[in-house]
């Protein structure tokens, strides 16, 4: 029988890049937001998940300050909102920051960046409201200093259901 080398091989380390908090994070920490969004219309939902994207646009400025994908769908999500654009104008802003999301490096610059994308996609299914809002909390969570997850967390759902609070006393766009 051949002998077997016993050779070690080095394993290939990186630096150390704290991995995406998933999704489930934020949808789990917002898991009652389905009751609480069902009175709205969906210009109204897309205004709102602009709100929670735009509140964490800048921990993806922070590592891509010259890429402006993200704040183009948060204005796309508002302008469509507001009868200027398209629906497909709208989606095509949403596409383009999903682009911007899976070029950035940062945990907490790609779920910024998805949070604006799903923005955006509200106005093509307002089922994207969830992904915004959700997104924005693993955002928050990907940049807190350890130890602060939670807290973190529980300070943005509480700032999220203030202004969807604030939007069910306008109604308005």
């Amino acid at each position: 029988m051949p002998s077997k080398s016993k050779s070690k091989s080095k394993a290939r380390t990186s630096p150390k890049v704290r991995p995406l908090p998933r999704l489930k994070t934020g949808l789990m920490v917002t898991s009652d937001y389905d009751i609480r969004l069902a009175p709205f219309d969906q210009k109204t939902l897309a205004l709102w998940a602009a709100d929670c994207a735009e509140h964490v646009v800048k921990f993806f400025e922070k590592f891509h300050s010259k890429d402006d994908r993200p704040r183009q769908a948060i204005e796309a999500a508002r302008s469509w909102a507001r009868g200027e654009i398209t629906m497909m104008m709208a989606r095509a802003a949403a596409v383009a920051t999903h682009a911007a999301a899976r070029a950035a490096d940062h945990p907490a610059a790609v779920a910024a960046a998805r949070a604006a994308g799903h923005a955006a996609a509200t106005a093509h299914s307002i089922r994207h409201a969830r992904g915004a809002q959700a997104y924005a909390i693993v955002s928050v969570v990907a940049a807190a200093p350890t130890g602060k997850h939670n807290s973190a967390a529980a300070a943005e759902r509480k700032w999220q259901i203030a202004k969807l609070k604030a939007k069910k006393g306008s109604r308005g766009v």
